[in-house]
């Protein structure tokens, strides 16, 4: 998979410029693998162990309550950063599941490597602080849309952010991510001028 490599030295670079040295550090702690559709990652409780850039497919993080609710969070596709970010940062257990959609390829990094890797160099603490910023920037916005706006309003920000969604995730997640039922996503598709 060169050329993952390349997607992956593209994306980095985007958020914070390496240095060869650095960059070749940086390349040298991942490991190609896959997952068939449908497979779990990481399950709730579990401490997440890796930062996956996805090549192919599409995977959610999602919570799941004793009440049998289910929350949509976050898609991940090619090319962008995926896993449950937080329990990898902080390594505690996950109040969240990742799982693949599709079947997936990856690169993946272990927590170890990573945290080795900032330690010793300024750019890539830089790069991975600059990341989660910026996820923590769309995990605000997605907040006030969820509690301000309304479902049409939510159906027209996700197709702002990502107008190929629709062709890419199945729509019963898509509904559940923006808060509404499946039937009323449907209608709502059907509805909105796009």
């Amino acid at each position: 998979m060169p050329d993952s490599y390349s997607q992956l030295k593209q994306l980095a670079t985007a958020i914070q410029p390496l240095s060869e040295n650095e960059w070749s550090a940086f390349s040298s702690i991942w490991t190609e693998c896959s997952a068939k559709r449908k497979e779990p990652l990481t399950a709730a409780g579990e401490k997440e162990k890796y930062l996956y850039f996805v090549i192919e497919g599409i995977q959610r993080v999602y919570y799941f309550d004793e009440q049998n609710r289910e929350a949509t969070l976050v898609f991940t596709y090619a090319p962008s950063f995926g896993g449950v970010l937080d329990s990898l940062m902080m390594q505690q257990p996950s109040k969240y599941s990742y799982e693949t959609l599709t079947p997936s390829k990856f690169l993946r990094a272990t927590f170890q490597d990573l945290q080795g890797l900032m330690e010793q160099h300024g750019a890539i603490e830089k790069m991975v602080r600059k990341g989660i910023t910026a996820s923590l920037s769309g995990v605000m916005d997605r907040l006030v849309e969820l509690q301000c706006y309304s479902s049409e309003e939510r159906f027209r920000k996700l197709l702002q952010r990502s107008p190929h969604i629709l062709q890419l995730i199945p729509h019963k997640y898509l509904a559940n991510y923006i808060g509404i039922d499946a039937t009323n996503f449907s209608k709502l598709i059907n509805s909105v001028r796009i």
